[in-house]
């Protein structure tokens, strides 16, 4: 919510009580995160918001919602990010992927640079889809091309565990995130590199998963997921890159898709979603959807459960 969609003397007002109820929510959603890690741990707890008991949240049919008189910044805020802290059924994994892209689908130009594609508040976005979640996990092209640090600096709440897919052993042993020691990190291998990735980044970070690659070479991500929930991961964050959101999505692993579009025109430059050729329209994705504004970026939250 920007304060150019209120009018009238109260413009200022409006704002500051919109910043005080998402300072208010965001510590109840990383209560609700951290009760779904925790499941069987105890009855479902109703939070409150501190300043004011009568808003809060409760859990209704696996799902949180708001109750009390939470005004629509709140409703702004929590409307896709509830999706993370809701109850995974045993046995099942959680996939939400990321991407931030250009008004012509591209996610970074021509040279790979991406820098400064998306606002301020769509980076608060990602750091809270980061918050909560277990893992969040790249490919072997972003880890390369962008030594990402995945982390929660932006916002406050847990760093999550950070996973590299990396079937072929090409990211830098040097890259930070197995390096600097701010988050725990795993390189997902098939399961006969375990040695060789070993060497490379030490056995604490590797996961070296049976059955990773089939025949065709592409990765099979049931497999992935079982060895990630062994560890206790069962909501992961695909952030990227392209190549690979498009893999999770063309092989129906996500659940859900946050595509974070940034008022410019790249053109020519890298695309973001690339999906196998279809005739008809009737043959393409349409799944249930919702749009948020992030300052100037807008915000689509597809629901690839919807049918």
């Amino acid at each position: 919510m920007t304060l150019e969609q209120h009018h009238g003397p109260n413009i200022l007002a409006l704002g500051r009580t919109a910043a005080l109820a998402c300072e208010a929510l965001w510590p109840l959603l990383l209560q609700a995160a951290d009760w779904r890690r925790r499941q069987g741990a105890g009855p479902a707890p109703r939070l409150s918001a501190a300043h004011d008991p009568r808003l809060g949240m409760h859990l209704h049919d696996g799902q949180w919602q708001l109750h009390g008189a939470w005004p629509l910044a709140a409703h702004e805020l929590a409307g896709p990010l509830l999706p993370l802290v809701a109850e995974v059924p045993a046995g099942t994994s959680r996939v939400v992927g990321q991407l931030g892209q250009s008004l012509d689908g591209q996610v970074a130009t021509q040279g790979g640079d991406s820098g400064a594609l998306n606002g301020p508040e769509a980076l608060v976005h990602l750091h809270r889809l980061r918050a909560l979640s277990d893992a969040v996990l790249v490919g072997t092209g972003t880890a390369v091309a962008d030594n990402p640090r995945l982390t929660t600096r932006h916002v406050s709440g847990p760093h999550p565990t950070r996973v590299v897919l990396d079937v072929h052993l090409r990211v830098p042993p040097e890259a930070g995130v197995f390096t600097d020691g701010l988050a725990p990190t795993l390189l997902v291998c098939d399961a006969p590199d375990r040695t060789r990735a070993a060497q490379r980044v030490g056995a604490h970070q590797v996961l070296a998963v049976p059955g990773l690659v089939d025949a065709a070479g592409q990765v099979v991500w049931p497999a992935l997921l079982a060895s990630l929930r062994e560890r206790g991961l069962a909501v992961l964050l695909v952030e990227g890159g392209g190549v690979t959101v498009s893999r999770c999505l063309a092989q129906g692993v996500l659940d859900r898709l946050h595509l974070m579009v940034a008022p410019v025109l790249i053109g020519q430059g890298r695309p973001g979603v690339q999906l196998p050729p279809v005739q008809h329209m009737s043959q393409c994705l349409r799944p249930r959807a919702r749009a948020y504004r992030l300052g100037e970026d807008v915000l689509w939250d597809l629901d690839l459960r919807s049918g």
